[in-house]
């Protein structure tokens, strides 16, 4: 019994462990707090693995188990930066930061500023590559609903782009959100 659970488990290991570090890399600010989140997912993935689904369907039950463990991780993130904002405002005019690309931050600001429901479905899009369907089984929620979030959120990114001076068809590739994939 015991031999199978392993094996079970190093399966859907194996299977998914890329997707799902990618998943947390994209959304984590160090690769130490995408570790943590990963090792998460893992381990609830070891607690639960009678509840994991097989195949493909076992990547997009973990996609939802480390979208809380990043959910979990967050709340966290937001307690510490709360107290590391004192302090860098007290040091900030004494340490300026390097220069960074002004088109880059504009799109990052732009981005960070949308609902996090609407930055969830497009980075699921854009960023992991998964269909309506498969962000609909991620986020437990009807395709309907998803293609509904989905167009309501580019809607929003275009408008919030527009307002910030960017156009969407001038921004780098990688961060278009294309309507071709999900009609």
């Amino acid at each position: 019994m015991e031999d199978e659970r392993v094996k079970r488990f190093e399966e859907v290991y194996h299977r998914s462990y890329k997707q799902i570090l990618g998943y947390a890399v994209r959304r984590c600010e160090s690769p130490e707090d995408a570790s943590d989140v990963v090792a998460e997912t893992f381990a609830i993935a070891w607690r639960r693995i009678e509840d994991v689904p097989p195949g493909e369907e076992a990547t997009l039950w973990l996609y939802g188990v480390a979208r809380m463990a990043l959910a979990n991780h967050y709340r966290g993130e937001r307690r510490r930066r709360h107290h590391r904002q004192a302090l860098a405002d007290t040091i900030a005019p004494f340490f300026p930061g390097p220069e960074e690309s002004l088109g880059l931050l504009a799109i990052t600001s732009v981005f960070r500023s949308l609902p996090e429901e609407d930055r969830e479905v497009l980075s699921l899009l854009a960023w992991e590559g998964l269909d309506t369907a498969q962000i609909a089984q991620v986020l437990g929620r009807s395709s309907n609903a998803v293609r509904i979030r989905l167009f309501r959120a580019r809607k929003r990114l275009a408008r919030a782009l527009g307002r910030a001076g960017l156009s969407a068809h001038h921004t780098a590739p990688a961060t278009r959100i294309s309507a071709e994939r999900n009609p």
